[in-house]
Formats: C-alpha cells, sequence, structure tokens
C-alpha cells in the first residue's frame, strides 16, 4: 500500500503545467438561500426569507474548474445565450481562471441556467428544496456550429489534451465531435470524454467515461456482480476502440479498463462524508484526463479521480480539489 501511496504522491505534481481544451454544454449554477421560517398556509412547503444568492459555473465549465484548480490550464469551448446569465457566466469564467476564448454567443439560444432553492438550517449544508432548469435542447444552427468547430480546430494544437463533456444540450452534436477527434489526431493529443450516454459518437476517443446507469442502457443489460463490469468495461474498450474506460459507481467507487492493463475495481475513498455528488464525475474526467496527459496508466489515473472525488462530494454544489487537498486524501484515506 505505502508502494502505491508514494506512487500517487509523484503524480500529483505531474498533473499541474497542462493545457486542456474542454468542450461541452455551458452552464450557469444559480444557488438561492433562505431560512426556513413558517411553512405556507398556500401550500405544504416551506416560506423562505431570502439570505444570499450565488452563482458557480457548471456543465462543462466544472471539469474546467477542476484542471485549473491543479494548477493546469483551461480554455472553454461551449455557447452561451446574449442574455445577463451569459454575461454572468463569463464571468465567472474569468474568475475560475477559466480562458474563454473558444465560447461563442448564440443570438438564439437562452444560456442554460440551473437555479436551486435552498434551505438554510441546522444542519452542516443547506438543504435543496426545488430545481428550476431554464435549457434550449435544440439542434445547433449551421452558422454557429461552424463556428464552434472552427474554434476547436484553431485551439487544439496549443493545447495538451481535450475533454469533451456533453450533458446534451446540443453542443456535442456529431460535426464537432467529429471535428475534435480529427483535430486531435492530427496533433496528436490526447482525446477523453464524460460521454453522458452517447458513446457510439465517441468511437476512437482515447478515455471514455460513464456511470453504471448509462452502461446499462447502453448495453441493455444490469450490471450487478464483479464480473458484469469487468465484461462491460473490455466490451467497450473493444466496441469504442478506446484506451481506457472509467466506469463510475456512486457509492462503490469506479472501475477501470485499460488496454494491456486489464480490469480493476476502487472502492470508494470516501463514504462516510457525503454530503452532495454533485460535479463528481466531472472531478473523475478532469483528473483521470490531467494524469493521462502526464503519462501515468489507467489505473494510476483512475486511483487519482478516486480519491479526487471522495474529497469534492464532501462540499457543497460544484467542487473542485487542490494539489493538497488530493495529498491529504491519499494520505488520510
Amino acid at each position: 500500500m505505502d508502494t502505491i501511496k508514494d506512487d500517487l504522491f509523484h503524480w500529483i505534481p505531474q498533473l499541474a503545467g497542462r493545457k486542456v481544451l474542454v468542450v461541452g454544454d455551458l452552464f450557469l449554477d444559480e444557488y438561492v438561500l433562505g431560512q426556513a421560517t413558517r411553512l405556507s398556509r398556500e401550500a405544504p412547503i416551506p416560506v423562505l426569507e431570502f439570505v444570499r444568492r450565488f452563482f458557480v459555473p457548471g456543465g462543462a465549465a466544472n471539469p474546467a474548474q477542476n484542471v485549473c484548480a491543479l494548477g493546469s490550464r483551461a480554455t472553454a469551448v461551449g455557447l452561451v445565450g446574449p442574455d445577463e446569465a451569459g454575461t454572468q457566466l463569463l464571468s465567472e469564467l474569468c474568475q475560475a481562471g477559466i480562458d474563454a476564448a473558444g465560447v461563442v454567443v448564440d443570438d438564439d439560444r437562452c444560456t442554460t441556467t440551473k437555479t436551486r432553492i435552498m434551505a438554510e438550517g441546522s444542519l452542516r449544508f443547506p438543504q435543496q428544496l426545488a430545481r428550476i432548469d431554464r435549457v434550449d435542447r435544440r439542434d445547433l444552427d449551421g452558422e454557429v456550429e461552424g463556428k464552434l468547430i472552427a474554434r476547436i480546430q484553431k485551439l487544439v494544437s496549443i493545447v495538451d489534451a481535450v475533454l469533451v463533456s456533453d450533458y446534451q444540450t446540443g453542443v456535442a452534436s456529431q460535426s464537432v465531435v467529429q471535428a475534435v477527434l480529427s483535430s486531435a489526431r492530427a496533433c496528436g493529443k490526447l482525446c477523453a470524454v464524460d460521454a453522458q450516454g452517447a458513446f457510439c459518437k465517441y468511437t476512437g476517443f482515447d478515455l471514455i467515461k460513464g456511470n453504471r446507469q448509462e452502461i446499462e442502457a447502453f448495453l441493455n443489460g444490469p450490471l450487478r456482480h464483479e464480473k458484469d463490469y469487468r465484461l462491460a468495461g473490455e466490451e467497450l474498450l473493444h466496441r469504442l476502440s478506446a484506451n481506457a474506460i472509467v466506469i463510475t459507481r456512486g457509492a462503490d467507487g469506479l472501475s477501470v479498463v485499460g488496454q494491456g492493463e486489464g480490469y480493476c475495481h476502487l472502492p470508494a475513498a470516501n463514504r462516510s462524508e457525503v454530503f452532495d455528488v454533485t460535479g463528481a464525475g466531472d472531478t473523475v474526467i478532469a483528473v483521470a484526463t490531467l494524469a493521462r496527459v502526464a503519462g501515468a496508466n489507467a489505473l494510476t489515473a483512475a486511483r487519482l479521480a478516486n480519491y479526487a472525488a471522495g474529497w469534492v462530494v464532501r462540499k457543497l454544489g460544484n467542487a473542485v480539489v487542490t494539489p493538497e487537498e488530493l495529498a491529504w486524501a491519499v494520505e488520510n484515506w
């Protein structure tokens, strides 16, 4: 175990100094917090007195934030609308250290905004009562799609890897994904994706992540036993011509299959302090991508990602992990 720990300590500093192009659906996450004072007379719900409101970049911006938090540079490619939420999201990207050089303004589309209504009380974190999503899932307009492809083709040559974060709200169209793959291959860059179930679209990508439910739906069968996960990972590796497959399993950690490395299940690094799982998958793909770019094998990349995910679920909302926090997790868990 000490040998594994020492190896992970070696790789943590290597996650810094990389450049990653993050392509995908950019969201603005809005949190409205209030103090519960009484029950409403109009419906069986609490009445909240407003306390505060804050914003966090979400969707594809979350893996980009994790890249920056670990000392690397992230450039975002995605869409915002010509609205107040778009302006706010661009400001949040800037504050997080994310380069917005690839962001396109779509005059016919609203900025995807997810508003969470939270009640503060005696618990450590506020409790979410409701969520309102403002989202446009239409296919991309041809002109807008062309602008995204042009940004990708221009930026790929100056990064070390391309990470697609597909939240299925339009940005990761077939044409955009093919532009990512062909441009990255031409420049010899690593391609990673959090596919959110759309696995066939990412055939040929180096690193592909999906969760248990997505893979069960794709393969049309349940994953109940360790053998099921191993066979599923091996099938995905073969069918998608990938170099590594990561299957996230919630409280059961994650599984990884790598070309020439075989299969491994990693139990969750942290199972006792889980407060909010929002964005944990974004952390997994961001850390695994940086580790693969640095030269780590698939298992080492998955180990680091597993510890990082264990850290961010201790925080509220889309959270990130720093090198110091990741080192603490490796040392103590």
